[in-house]
Parts: C-alpha cells; sequence; structure tokens
C-alpha cells in the first residue's frame, strides 16, 4: 500500500505582492512548489505526488517539477479549482486504488520539516484516520459575535466595532498547519458529501480536516513546527528567506 502527497499550489497569491502565482515565486532562487515538493519527497513518507497547478499552467509547473532530480518520486500536475477545497477534490481524483493514505499540502507552507511530514503519516497508519499538526497559540484569543446582529437591549454597532462574545481558554487552542495525513477511503467520503461547499471561497472548508469533521469522525493532532509556517504577505516571504539564509540553504 502506498501514500500519495496532493500538494496544492493553484492559488493567485494576490496578498504575497508579486506578478506571479504564489507557487512559483523564487525563494532563494527556487520557486515555492519545489521547496514544497522536495521536503515532501524526502521525507521518505509519500510514494507520489499530485501538483494542483493555477488556471493555464499546467505546463509550466510540469516543467518545474517533473525534471528536478531533488524530486524522487513520480508528478502529475493537474489544473486546480476555483478553491482550495476544489483543488484537493481534483487532485484526489487521481488517486490510485492502491494508495491508502493520503497526505495533503500546501505549496504556502515551503519548510515543512521531513520530521513533521513522517510524523503524521505515520500516525495514520498507526490506526489514526485523520491527523493533522498543530502549534499552541501564544496570543489570546477572542470570539466576536456575528456582524448585523441585532440583540435585544443592545444598540447596533457601528462599522468597524465589534462586540466580545468569549474567551476560549488559549491552552486548548492550536494553530493548525500542513500537511494533514488521512486514510484515503475517508477522505474521499468527506470530499463526497462536502462537495457543494468547494464552489465558492465563502462556503469551501479552509482545511480538509474540517471536512472530516463535518462528518462527525475524529481529528486528532500531533506537534507542528514553527517551520511550516504559511507564506500569506510579504513580510512572511522575507522572514523564510532568511531563515534559509541563516541555514546556509
Amino acid at each position: 500500500m502506498t501514500t500519495l502527497a496532493i500538494l496544492t499550489a493553484a492559488g493567485s497569491g494576490s496578498r504575497l505582492g508579486f506578478d506571479l502565482p504564489k507557487a512559483l515565486v523564487p525563494l532563494r532562487g527556487l520557486p515555492l512548489v519545489l521547496h514544497a515538493a522536495r521536503r515532501l519527497t524526502a521525507s521518505g513518507a509519500v510514494d507520489a505526488l499530485v501538483v494542483t497547478a493555477p488556471n493555464g499552467l499546467v505546463s509550466v509547473m510540469s516543467d518545474v517539477l517533473e525534471h528536478d532530480p531533488h524530486v524522487s518520486v513520480p508528478v502529475v500536475v493537474v489544473a486546480g479549482g476555483p478553491t482550495r477545497q476544489s483543488s484537493v477534490a481534483a487532485g484526489l481524483s487521481r488517486a490510485r486504488a492502491d494508495m491508502d493514505t493520503v497526505v495533503v499540502h500546501d505549496a504556502a507552507r515551503p519548510l515543512a520539516p521531513a520530521a513533521m511530514i513522517r510524523r503524521v503519516v505515520e500516525t495514520v497508519k498507526a490506526g489514526h484516520q485523520a491527523v493533522i499538526p498543530g502549534v499552541p497559540v501564544v496570543d489570546t484569543i477572542k470570539v466576536v459575535a456575528p456582524r448585523g446582529q441585532v440583540e435585544a437591549g443592545r444598540p447596533a454597532l457601528p462599522e468597524g466595532v465589534d462586540r466580545v462574545a468569549a474567551t476560549p481558554a488559549r491552552t486548548l487552542l492550536r494553530a493548525v498547519q500542513t500537511p494533514q495525513a488521512f486514510d484515503r477511503a475517508l477522505l474521499v467520503r468527506a470530499h463526497a458529501a462536502g462537495a457543494a461547499r468547494a464552489r465558492t471561497e465563502a462556503t469551501a472548508a479552509t482545511d480538509d480536516a474540517s471536512l472530516v469533521e463535518a462528518l462527525g469522525e475524529d481529528v486528532f493532532m500531533v506537534e507542528g513546527d514553527e517551520l511550516a509556517m504559511k507564506v500569506t504577505t510579504a513580510r512572511d516571504f522575507y522572514y523564510i528567506e532568511k531563515l534559509l539564509i541563516e541555514d546556509g540553504r
């Protein structure tokens, strides 16, 4: 039995500030997607890789990945969808029958360490069907009341002002990362059940574990890693570039 990794790389990356899709932005001379793909394959935990590309860039992404000597597993590049959820579903449709475990990762987290990748895969293979990595939250988090909700006895709030509804215990909170790993049959079932959500960003699941949770199935968490941070803004990009420079890479 084998493990498939789906690497989502179809996002526009508009907040990053480059005139390129995020996955193709060069980090220390290599596109973000290639950093992520190299780390996935170097982990020794995946046997094949499906990468979702931005519309019209399948051949470009294929050239980046298929000829890299450090991407040591078979690679297929497919067109992504309008949302992350739909892109993962497109990648999942390419899973072979013998693939019992699926890893879902984001090119926007290019420095996820090999040890963390192995940790989520090994935990699934040990019998936990949905496994995600997470790191403790260091800030105090507030839950705010839904915007536009008019409550009896309370005046309507002006734009830009929210009412705090609750303060959850910080010890119970984790910031979720990728890669996430799943029993393939469970992930297929979760995507099928939540397929209608995938059409727009407003309704799409922001991670695959949410789709599994919606089925009422257990999701388990293992220790994440600060290096698996997500690149969203230019500040994030320059921070991870600095990490690589300090590491001599």
